[in-house]
């Protein structure tokens, strides 16, 4: 909406009195949103009307006289963009302030372009949205009060010098030769120049270097004929300081007389100056470029974003095809990023993105650029290589880079990257090729254990081709019951029975055979079917208890490793109590496995989470203890009822008669906690024998046995219990195709 229009409009027709009730107009297609902004505004003295669509936003616009609209972008039968056209064709004197969830920057300089007061991107906040709406009602009174003025001046010299002189814009007049005639106070205010060191200078005193040409041009154009306004940005000096700001002048050609005082009705000998009226922009100008910059650029680290990367490698692959030289991509993805992020929360993690957004780019040459692609990944080009080397020095010096700890407020992080690289024209000629193949290299060295560069080649798309391949099989597993639990006998080595075992979960695949959780959770992990296969998983062990209890095993404890991802879900606790319920399982039979890292990622949550496993009857146990980033005091505040000694440290017992600090301290943990202790990963006699003698007495490994099928766990149920025990085997054999729910299917 045109600024003078609109005021002069407001001015004639209806004057926004500071008594005066303001009209406000909002529009948004969303019920709920509307209704929101509604109950936002309605305490605030103003009249509401509301617009669903732009149908009845025009109707109520060509109705009724609005002070300010509140205009969604999106709307069912129009855009925000062509409502506002509509009222610059009109001559519909009101300001706009658009709201919309559109990222895009196109969206908010349109509507910069056609006039609107301000640009909201949704979500805002209740205090961002209350003062805008007031700024712009304050800014509509005062061009109110500066027309008002206008309108005074030719009643009285000494109230025009008194108004225009608290009028936020600078107003002065020039005569024919460029010299200034009259300024008000304003100028000294905003520029620092007083009145008397402007009249008789020439206006270019003021104006920017880089501006004059464009100002000479506006201001010897004579329209003597029409009182026509026309208007230009130009630059203005402040005084002294070498600082400059941007002002949006309105000049109006007019008649003067011979001491430049405008005379309407005397011809003979008149000459022509200029009046003209200069508002402060640089406010919304620098807010303009911040919308600009930010378009373009990543928050956290100031880098380039994906959009400007790609516009930037745009041009750099039509130089190297020009030049007939070579670029490289590279694709950097920061390991280990998500268990420092998880573990000590995501301003930390933010932290870390910043500290290593820096790092990485001291290793860049000029010319490059490093941009980053959201979360812990990061995209580089490297134009003009002269060979493979080039790039391959700058990776290895991101690698060495990283390798120093971080520091997070104390803590001392270490992660490394791991690189994939992509050279054009060998590797793709566009932007989309060279992006993919960067990435697929890049997890080629991930699954080759990180830490880390390579160069992309063609055997690898088949790779990933594989990958997705083992995707589609691991979902048909869960729909063809491909999916199998097999059990760790965890050993009393004081009476040598069996008091429990651990769940491991195997894959009998078609082509491969017998697959290892190894194997395949962690990719599931990373493509989100962890929690289709943790419902089966959880399924699939009570059917095996009732099958563990018929065999003599009642007394028996079953250890399930849980996912975090698992327990994260809201509904994890539900399912297993109605799991253990549908079965008939008492809860005391069942113990809940969890790594140290779950309880940092949410404290609280796993706290509440936990507890209400306790008090179903459930136990917990933390899995691989001492290996994880957790403190002693969270054994005091979560619910834990067994430590597992990790088999790492297990493994580095080769003496009988050795010191083995770590483990006699988490010996020494779990005792004095009055903690129940469990060995992982026993395969020598030396070993079971030094962790007996130190007060460890239940053990797991292969020196007793390894991970068996169901079958094979009940006969060994069997064996310990006696023969007196088949009978019940046989009975709870006839009795679990009733017990056994449908198969869990899961959507490819």
């Amino acid at each position: 909406m045109n600024a003078n229009a609109q005021t002069l409009h407001l001015a004639s027709d209806a004057p926004l009195a500071h008594d005066y009730s303001p009209r406000l107009l909002l529009v948004d297609d969303e019920p709920r949103l509307l209704s929101s902004l509604y109950e936002l505004l309605r305490d605030r003295d103003y009249q509401l009307v509301t617009a669903t669509c732009g149908s009845e936003a025009l109707a109520q616009l060509t109705k009724l006289q609005f002070d300010l609209v509140l205009l969604d972008l999106r709307l069912p039968d129009m855009s925000g963009h062509e409502i506002m056209d509509f009222m610059n064709s009109k001559g519909i004197a009101c300001d706009v302030i658009v709201m919309s969830g559109d990222v895009g920057i196109e969206a908010a300089i349109g509507a910069l372009k056609r006039g609107a007061y301000d640009y909201l991107r949704k979500p805002y906040s209740r205090e961002e949205l209350l003062k805008t709406v007031e700024n712009a009602l304050a800014q509509r009174r005062l061009a109110v009060d500066n027309e008002r003025i206008a309108s005074r001046l030719e009643n009285s010299e000494r109230m025009y010098r008194n108004l225009v002189d608290s009028s936020p814009d600078i107003i002065y007049t020039l005569n024919h030769d460029g010299l200034f005639t009259f300024v008000n106070d304003r100028a000294q205010q905003l520029l620092g120049f007083a009145r008397e060191e402007l009249l008789g200078k020439h206006y270019s005193v003021l104006i920017h270097d880089e501006d004059l040409e464009r100002a000479r041009y506006v201001f010897n154009e004579r329209r003597p004929d029409e009182r026509t306004s026309r208007n230009v940005e130009l630059r203005l000096k402040c005084k002294g300081n070498g600082v400059e700001r941007t002002f949006s002048n309105t000049l109006m050609t007019m008649s003067m007389n011979a001491i430049g005082v405008h005379v309407a009705d005397q011809l003979r000998h008149e000459q022509f100056g200029i009046y003209g009226v200069a508002r402060d922009i640089t406010d919304r100008k620098r807010a303009e470029e911040v919308i600009s910059y930010q378009a373009y650029h990543d928050i956290l680290t100031d880098l380039p974003n994906r959009m400007l990367f790609k516009d930037r490698l745009g041009l750099a692959v039509i130089q190297a095809k020009r030049k007939l030289t070579e670029l490289a991509v590279m694709f950097v993805d920061l390991d280990r990023f998500k268990l420092v992020n998880d573990t000590l929360g995501h301003v930390k993690g933010d932290e870390l993105l910043q500290q290593a957004a820096l790092r990485l780019k001291e290793c860049l040459r000029r010319g490059d650029t490093l941009a980053r692609q959201g979360g812990d990944e990061f995209t580089i080009v490297l134009p003009e290589l002269r060979d493979r080397g080039d790039a391959k020095v700058i990776a290895e010096k991101f690698l060495e880079s990283l390798q120093k700890p971080f520091d997070l407020d104390g803590h001392q992080v270490h992660i490394s990257a791991s690189i994939g690289i992509a050279i054009y024209p060998g590797d793709g000629e566009s932007i989309d090729e060279l992006l993919r193949h960067a990435d697929i290299a890049m997890y080629q060295v991930k699954a080759l254990g990180k830490n880390g560069h390579s160069f992309y080649h063609n055997s690898m798309l088949d790779m990933s081709h594989q990958k997705i391949a083992l995707e589609q099989a691991l979902r048909r597993a869960l729909e063809q019951n491909e999916l199998e639990m097999y059990y760790q006998p965890q050993i009393d080595v004081a009476s040598g029975r069996i008091i429990g075992a651990e769940g491991l979960m195997r894959w009998n695949h078609p082509q491969r055979g017998l697959l290892s959780a190894g194997e395949f959770l962690p990719f599931a992990e990373e493509n989100g079917l962890m929690l289709p296969i943790s419902d089966w998983m959880l399924g699939a062990l009570c059917r095996d208890l009732v099958q563990w209890n018929a065999a003599g095993g009642e007394a028996l404890r079953l250890s399930l490793n849980l996912s975090p991802q698992y327990l994260d879900r809201g509904d994890f606790f539900e399912k297993m109590r109605g799991a253990l319920t549908r079965y008939g399982i008492s809860p005391a039979q069942i113990e809940v496995e969890i790594t140290e890292n779950i309880c940092i990622r949410n404290p609280l949550y796993a706290i509440e989470q936990l507890n209400k496993l306790c008090q179903l009857g459930v136990s917990v146990a933390i899995d691989d203890f001492g290996t994880g980033y957790s403190s002693l005091s969270y054994l005091h505040r979560f619910p834990i009822h067994t430590i597992k000694i990790d088999q790492s440290f297990v493994k580095e017992i080769h003496d009988e008669q050795g010191h083995y600090p770590v483990i006699l301290a988490i010996i020494s943990i779990a005792r004095g906690l009055g903690l129940h202790l469990v060995a992982e990963g026993v395969e020598t006699e030396v070993q079971a024998r030094y962790l007996q003698a130190n007060g460890c007495t239940t053990m797991q490994g292969y020196l007793y046995f390894r991970p068996i099928s169901l079958t094979s766990f009940i006969a060994v149920l069997q064996s310990q219990g006696g023969v007196e025990l088949a009978a019940r085997w046989q009975q709870a054999q006839q009795q679990l195709p009733h017990l056994a729910p449908p198969m869990v299917a899961v959507q490819a």
